[in-house]
């Protein structure tokens, strides 16, 4: 029997949302992400970090876990959302305090490396949302925006899609979880681990080799992760690599390679991930997953 959510209240014109870097520093201001968040109604406080630096890292350990802690505990702050990614959160996640969080729970928004915090906040049964953040926003498209948007204020959120050559048919709902697959497999044996069973699988990666990417898909199958699953969304696997002597496969051929002794449906080319189209989506709340010769439908 699946847990109750303790869904975070949507927000609302005049409540206040924070920004912090738990990972990697900002290169320059991100204005046009307060900008934006203000138009909505938003109240923006900035953490420490945003303006922090320390080698790659906005601020060292310490101030990136004092500067999240802050926003966690918070009553005030009802979400945070993640400045961008990089590397760097799970050198602080284990000396973070999620008691006041649980108690008040708020939405936490971040790809990428923000995986980590998506994983870990799975656990406590509290939705997070898989969307863009303020150093994406200058490139962001802008339904890309409209859709975090509409996630944030609790509004109607859809998605259909033209359909995709690789794409397994078939019709699902369940709870959604993923993220960044690097990061996914860097949890799997921490108390981070998300519970993949009976659950739809959102997929995303940039910059690795293929080899790499079968390398972790294989992980995740034999550690039992794929066998369960209720669907499998796959994002965004941008800027893909190869070795001198090809690898063979495509980033579709891999995953359905290894997929192949299940029957699950499975979308392919799903807009989200390090794309400047990198649409909402919120991992923890249930998801219609329904893929026909003609198109996908996704509901939240």
């Amino acid at each position: 029997m699946l847990a109750k959510l303790n869904t975070p209240p949507y927000l609302k014109k005049g409540d206040k949302i924070a920004i912090t870097c738990p990972a990697k520093k900002l290169p320059h201001d991100i204005n046009s992400a307060i900008t934006l968040l203000e138009s909505w109604g938003l109240e923006v406080v900035l953490g420490e970090t945003v303006y922090a630096s320390h080698y790659q890292f906005a601020g060292d350990d310490n101030l990136r876990t004092r500067d999240l802690q802050r926003f966690l505990d918070d009553a005030e702050i009802k979400a945070i959302v993640a400045a961008r990614g990089g590397y760097g959160t799970i050198r602080i996640i284990d000396q973070l305090d999620f008691s006041s969080f649980s108690r008040r729970p708020k939405w936490l928004i971040g790809f990428s490396d923000i995986t980590a915090l998506h994983s870990h906040i799975h656990n406590l049964d509290i939705p997070t949302i898989h969307g863009q953040m303020p150093l994406n926003v200058p490139d962001a498209t802008k339904p890309s925006l409209e859709s975090l948007r509409k996630a944030l204020f609790g509004e109607s959120l859809e998605y259909l899609l033209e359909p995709n050559t690789y794409n397994a048919l078939g019709e699902t709902s369940a709870p959604l979880i993923g993220g960044n697959l690097s990061l996914l497999v860097m949890m799997m044996g921490s108390v981070s681990e998300m519970d993949f069973k009976g659950k739809i699988l959102f997929i995303e990666d940039v910059g690795e080799y293929l080899y790499a990417v079968d390398r972790m898909m294989w992980n995740l199958k034999r550690s039992g992760k794929l066998e369960g699953l209720a669907g499998l969304i796959v994002g965004g696997f941008t800027s893909m690599k190869d070795n001198d002597e090809p690898f063979g496969q495509n980033v579709e051929e891999i995953i359905l390679n290894v997929t192949k002794d299940y029957h699950y449906p499975i979308c392919f080319g799903f807009p989200a991930g390090h794309l400047s189209d990198n649409h909402a989506i919120i991992f923890g709340k249930n998801v219609y997953l329904n893929i026909t010769a003609d198109r996908v439908q996704i509901v939240f």
